[in-house]
Formats: C-alpha cells, structure tokens, sequence
C-alpha cells in the first residue's frame, strides 16, 4: 500500500495556520454532524452544535483529586456548576491553560495544560491533555467509510492523576427538546482477556420512520461505547456533574426514569481516571481513553428505485450483522482506520500545498469532513450507492447541481463514489419514473426520501443538471483511463487488484471483491486502470447510454441560446441567455462525443464533436464584451460580467489540450476515434476550426484571468456583477484555471475570510466578499458543495498529470503583462 510518512504523532493533527469559526467534531453523515462554534475562542465557551446551529448536550471536564478544582473542557459543563467555592459544593470552577486547536481532514485537536495541586510533591509541570476527534477519511476502504460512526481520544501526559468525565444528552436523536426518550447500557466481552466495551443507547420513545424535526433524524439509536474500565451512570445533569466536579467519579448507576429530553435533562456519562503518579519514572507519564460514537438506522432512506419505492439498509449490514458486530469491529479497528485517514491527510496536505499554499492545506482540509457529512452509504456490495443530502439549502434529496460542484472532492479522494453518487439517478430515470426528456434536479423534495418527481415538476434548471451530468459522466470515465500509477486522477485508485467483474447483473463498480493487503482487511479493489478500466466504462456506459444521448440532444436543441432559467446559482434568481450556463452546455455536448467512444460508436463521436465546434465559435461571439475584456452575464446584458467558473470543465476534461503536444498522451479518449471534420479557409461563418488550439480559446482564459484580477475584492471573487457576494466553490473552479498569480490572490483572499469572516456555522459556500464577510441574506452552511475547494488537486492530477501544462500560456501572457509594466515605469 502507498503510505506517506507522517511526522505527526498518534493523537495530533498536522498544524493549522488559519482560524476558522467553526470546527468539526463528530461529522459522519448529514444526522450525526456535531461541530464546535464560536472556534476561535476555548472550547468551554459554548455548548458544541449540530450544523443547523442548535446547541447539543456534550461536555467534557476534568478534575484533579484532592485540589477541589473542576476544569471545564468543552461545552458549557460549568452551567449546572456552582460557579462560587464554599464548603458546601466542595469543588472550585476553574479554567485550564488552552493551548489550541488543530485539524486536519479526519481529525480535530484541542489541547489544554491542568496545573498540579498544591499538594504535589513532584515537579509541579502541569498536566498535558488533549482531546481528539477522529472521523476518519478512508479513500482504500469503502467499508470503513460506510460506517456511520466517529472517535474521541482523550490522551494524558504528565505526573500526577486526573479525573475525565464526558456526558451527551437526547439532543443528539431528536431536533424535539420534548421528545421522550429511553435509555439502556449495555455491556460486552471482547475476546478472551476479560476487555470489554460499554454502550449507552439512547433513542426516541418513539421513532418517527425517516422523518426529520428541525433537519435532525426522528428515527434511530444513538450508541455511546467506552472501555469496561470506566465507570457510567445516567442521571439528571445538574445532579451528575456538580457531584463529579466534587468526587471525580460516576456511581455505576442508572436512572431509569425515561423522560423527555429537556425535562430533568437525563445525561449519559463516563469517566476516566488517569493515574499518572504511579509512575516511578522521572519522565511524565501517559495514557490514553478512547470512546466512539454511533447513529445506528435502518433503513437509512427509502428510494424510488427500478423496483419501486424500496426501503434502503445501510451499506455495512452487508459486511457486518448487527449494529453490536459493526461497532465492535469499529472500536477495535481504531489504530488501522486512523492509520489509513492519516495517510488521506499526509497526501492532501503534500497536494494542497504543491498546488497552493499552507492556507489551501487548511482550507480543504477544513471541507474534506463536511462533503462526506452530506452523505449516507447505502445498497449492496453488487449495487452500492451513495446518497445526498442538500444540506441547509432546502434539504433536497441527491441534487446533481449539488453534486457537481462537490465532485473534485471525489475525483481526488475515490472516484468511485462519485459513481455512487450518479447510480441512482442513472437507475431512477431509466425505470421510466421521470417524465422529461431533460436530467432531472433531484431525487426528492426532501430527503431522506427518494420519491422522485413522477409528474416532473422538480425544479426547473434543464441546461444545468444535463451539463452537469455529461461533464461529471466524462470525468469519471477519464478516472478510470491511466496507464501508470503516476497517471492516475486520484494517487489510491491503482492499489488493490486489477481483476473486472464482468457480470452484466452487478454494477460496473461493485465492491464483491473486498481484499487483504498489508494485513489489513476491507480494503477497495483498482479503480479502473489499462484493459480493467476501458472494460469498467463500457460496462456502465453501456447500460444507460440512450440516457446520455437524451440529455445531450437537449443541449443540442437548447444550450446555444438559453431560455428564461435558473442556473445551479438559483438564489440569484432565472435569467436568460446566460453566458456561463451556455458554455456548460456546449461543453456537455463535447462530453458526448468523448463519452460515445466507451461504446465504439463512431457516428456521435463525429455528431456531437462537430455541433460542439460549431456552437462554441457561437458561444464565443455571443458571450464576450464588445471590448474583449470578459465574458458578458447574459448575451444581451452588455455592461455585465460574470465569473466563467464553467471554464473548469474545458480543463478538467482536457478539452483545452486538442492541438497541443499533450493532447496525445491525455486520457480524454478510449480509442483512437476520428477527428472533428476539418474546415476549409472558405467553411461557412461559424463551421469547426482547425486552426486553433484547444476547444475553448486561449483568449477566453487570458481575458479572464486578467478580469478577475480587476474585480477581485477584500474576500475573494464576486460571482457576477449584480452583488458583491460570492461562491466559495466556483472561486475555486475559476481560479484553477487562471495565472498563477492571480490563483494566489483569490486563495489568499478565501483564506483572509476564513480567518476574518463574522459567519457562525460550518463553512458556507455563500457569503459577502466585502464588508464583515457575512452572510448575504440566504445562510448556507455545512453544504457539500464545497467539495469545489479541490478544484486545483483534481486539475493537477487531470489528463495524466498534464492538465495544468496545458495552461503554461498563462504564465507566459502574465509574464509579458509585467515585463510592460516594468518597461513603461522605465521609461516613465
């Protein structure tokens, strides 16, 4: 297996330059996702949240034996706290020295220095502890991702003995603070030595089958496991940590009064002692208290499938038996899944920072949890699937226009589930449940219900979800074409082995071959590769391609010149002619013709090669300022402008490479099918050009490089010229294609509203880029859109690792611009 070497040690992240608001803790699916607010202040200062910003019950404090000193750690613990010392309480609340957060893309660290008592008669160092969650990223093991649950390790150093105690309350299985809830724990052996697990499981009196109050899950049980060695008990909060705070212990008690959740708030404990005294040595002392936390469902959804409405298990019941047999294997799995999310983190940060800086490694190092937080694994190793929820924005069900501006992410990290996430919209639509001749918007007005849209009235966006589709169709299929481990779009996608499932019956992409390497068990097969990948794209291509040919002979009819519309930006509202969605489309159209070469048919790679060469000397035409400085927002609005982030798609696709030295050795084809017809000098206004290099001109990148340049403000990119908000995402697709410098200039000013920015709620994707860098009016937050911050690691990875030489051009133009600048202050 590819390892990366990691200089950091077990229970670190990898240092953090900026300084978000907002920081995941637990984050595994859009109903366990527990974050931490107001980040840039300690930990204790507010209670964590879910992502919609309601405050949960977590809490973590420490004590010190014989100080009478309670230490809060995270949440606001020292509520139920007397806050004023007398003999009567018997503790003091006191606050630790904070050293800081750290993270990566699987974990997130908190550290804290606890001063020794009074009464210590060693060296009076104080006691180092950190809190560290783990939601581990796993690129090689579908399964281990599909499991739907996250780490906390607490580690101790120092010399002499501290008391941890954690609790959780109901919040975290009903967004209802009335809901009634129940309660057990339960006890288990692991193996032979006498080591056991302890579980609180927590749930709804009543569960409310796939429903959700407040975006919060109605349905499910909650798992909060520990070692056997520390004590528990469930009681009233304002009982339970005034008495930890003044005996540094739990009871082994339950409280069995099921109740609702804010009503005498029954929490549910455990606490930890660390004896670090007892060590004869002079160096301090460690230890170490792991606990993990589960959201057990089933099902996890229901989907309009090809066999109707159909209640979906969640995709570990097909390696694992029970919920007990999952989350024992997930325990005991710690040291291999935060092994295998080290080496995801290692290899992002060594990316990031090629292709950015140390701002772009935290940046997507902040987003990689938030985009698989979105999603739920679901299907069958045979048929496996990957749902989606749009989260905050209106909590559609597996959004393509969502979708799409995530799938860099999923590029980089495991293709394959980009594939997931396409599976069921190929298989809805081809079951004859959707009635447009278009690609439809979403699954579902809401999820976790896949009932699609029977009498076709999903939102309106035609041009968009078809371009969408065919661009990420052809990407994926790119995916799989590398002939070398060094050609591969995603640096995990060649381990494993190179066999192909050839049964027409399972999908392309299943995962019935789940391997051993290295000692490590439920490892991913290859991703495509040499004959296993042409093979893989036939297969899929194959089975939906009138599907394709469909949605692409609506752009044929339609893209060139847009009809009143929404765009993916529908917050902004419809509007025709749009520059940037007409670029989407042709680009589309071009996509067909590469994704007809899977199949061998010859006669649409020339069709839709030529319409796409016909259409964009058009587009050109139509969408450009009459001065040539940047593309217009609508053909006809001239004064207008807008951010081309559609341009990505030229690259990605290494589109921009036809008529260069690269364009031989890029993976954008899987046969060596004709050319475009080749013009005369006398062809028609607006025929095919031969003449030219690349699909989109060069000009079009040198105009809007430089444009950005021009109208880039204090936060980053405004998206067009009607507001001074922006989107993360496309700025990130947009400055992926410009000159290096100005690429710098839009993540240094991203990074400056990360740092800067009043918002208060897991990365948004929408905000002000002037002002406090607030919210624009719409609050989107913890959207998996921001997958779109992994838009340079893709492109660097692109067309066999060429992708980004094929737009040197730029470099050269920006270096001619400042060879005339520094001629002209010569001059002057």
């Amino acid at each position: 297996m590819r390892w990366i070497v990691i200089a950091a040690t077990a229970g670190s992240a990898l240092a953090s330059t900026l300084t978000p608001p907002v920081l995941p803790l637990i984050v595994r699916n859009p109903y366990l996702s527990t974050w931490l607010g107001d980040a840039r202040l300690p930990p204790w200062h507010e209670w964590p949240m879910f992502w919609t910003g309601e405050r949960i019950g977590f809490s973590i404090m420490a004590t010190v034996p014989d100080s009478e000193q309670v230490y809060p750690l995270l949440g606001r613990a020292h509520d139920s706290l007397s806050l004023d010392y007398n003999q009567e309480h018997g503790y003091n609340v006191s606050f630790p020295t904070y050293l800081g957060s750290s993270f990566d893309a699987s974990t997130t660290n908190f550290s804290y220095l606890i001063p020794a008592p009074k009464s210590h008669t060693k060296a009076s160092s104080p006691v180092e502890l950190t809190l560290s969650f783990l939601s581990p990223i796993t690129p090689t093991s579908t399964l281990r991702q599909s499991i739907p649950a996250s780490y906390l390790t607490v580690h101790a150093k120092g010399s002499f003995s501290v008391n941890v105690y954690v609790d959780i309350n109901g919040q975290w299985v009903s967004g209802n603070r009335g809901s009634q809830i129940v309660w057990e724990l339960s006890q288990r052996q692991l193996g032979d030595e006498g080591e056991g697990l302890k579980t609180w499981k927590i749930r709804r009196e009543t569960e409310l089958l796939l429903s959700e109050e407040r975006d919060q899950a109605e349905w499910g049980t909650l798992y909060f496991t520990a070692p056997s060695d520390v004590r528990h008990e469930a009681g009233t909060s304002g009982f339970l940590r005034p008495r930890f705070a003044r005996t540094g212990t739990l009871q082994n008690e339950i409280d069995d009064d099921y109740r609702g959740i804010m009503d005498e708030e029954p929490v549910f404990a455990f606490a930890k002692t660390f004896h670090l005294d007892a060590s004869t040595s002079s160096t301090p002392a460690t230890d170490s208290v792991m606990f993990t936390f589960a959201l057990i469902q089933n099902p996890v959804t229901q989907f309009a499938s090809a066999r109707g409405l159909t209640f979906m298990r969640p995709l570990w019941l097909s390696w694992f038996s029970s919920a007990e047999a999952v989350l024992d294997f997930h325990y005991l799995d710690y040291n291999t899944a935060a092994k295998l999310a080290s080496n995801y983190s290692a290899q992002l940060a060594v990316d990031a920072y090629a292709s950015g800086s140390d701002d772009y490694v935290d940046i997507v190092a902040l987003t990689a949890r938030q985009v698989l937080g979105a999603t739920v694994f679901s299907g069958t190793p045979d048929d496996p699937i990957l749902f989606l929820k749009e989260i905050s924005s209106n909590g559609n069900f597996q959004t393509i226009d969502v979708i799409f501006p995530a799938f860099p992410f999923f590029l980089y990290t495991n293709p394959r589930w980009l594939a997931y996430l396409l599976e069921p919209l190929i298989e809805h639509t081809l079951s004859g449940q959707y009635p447009n001749k278009y690609a439809m918007h979403d699954l579902g007005a809401h999820f976790p219900n896949a009932t699609g849209h029977a009498d076709g009235r999903d939102e309106y966006m035609p041009l968009e979800e078809c371009g969408n589709i065919l661009i990420m169709g052809l990407a994926l299929l790119n995916s799989l074409k590398y002939d070398t481990e060094a050609a591969a779009g995603s640096v995990w996608s060649s381990l494993g082995s190179s066999s192909f499932d050839a049964n027409p019956a399972t999908s392309a992409f299943s995962l019935r071959t789940i391997e051993t390497r290295d000692g490590i068990f439920g490892l991913d097969d290859s991703w495509g590769g040499s004959a296993k990948g042409v093979k893989q794209a036939k297969k899929w291509v194959s089975k939906s391609y009138r599907l394709w040919k469909q949605w692409t002979n609506y752009l044929v009819d339609l893209t060139l010149e847009p009809e009143h519309q929404l765009s993916t930006d529908d917050f902004a509202g419809p509007l025709q002619l749009q520059t940037n969605l007409a670029l989407k489309g042709i680009l589309g159209i071009k996509a067909m013709s590469q994704i007809a070469e899977a199949v061998d048919n010859a006669e649409d790679v020339k069709y839709y090669r030529n319409i796409s060469e016909t259409y964009i000397k058009k587009w050109e035409e139509f969408g450009v300022s009459r001065d040539g400085s940047h593309a217009k927002l609508a053909y006809d609005w001239y004064g207008s402008w807008t951010t081309l982030y559609n341009l990505y798609a030229d690259t990605l696709l290494c589109f921009h490479l036809e008529g260069t030295s690269s364009s031989s050795s890029a993976p954008n084809t899987f046969h060596n099918s004709q050319k475009s017809l080749a013009p005369s000098d006398n062809k028609p206004h607006g025929a095919p050009r031969s003449d030219k290099t690349g699909f989109v001109p060069r000009s079009i990148y040198q105009m809007q490089s430089s444009w950005y340049d021009a109208v880039r403000q204090k936060y980053g990119l405004p998206l067009d010229s009607r507001h001074l908000y922006t989107k993360s995402d496309w700025e990130f697709f947009a400055a992926a294609v410009t000159s290096k410098d100005v690429r710098t200039e839009i993540l240094q000013s991203v990074a400056r509203w990360v740092n800067e920015t009043t918002t208060d709620r897991p990365f948004t994707d929408l905000y002000e880029t002037e002002g406090t860098g607030g919210w624009p009016g719409a609050h989107f937050m913890a959207r998996p859109v921001t997958g779109g911050h992994f838009a340079f690691l893709t492109l660097a990875k692109a067309c066999g690792g060429k992708a980004m030489d094929g737009l040197a051009f730029l470099e050269d133009d920006q270096n001619e611009k400042t060879e005339t600048k520094e001629n002209a202050k010569h001059e002057l």
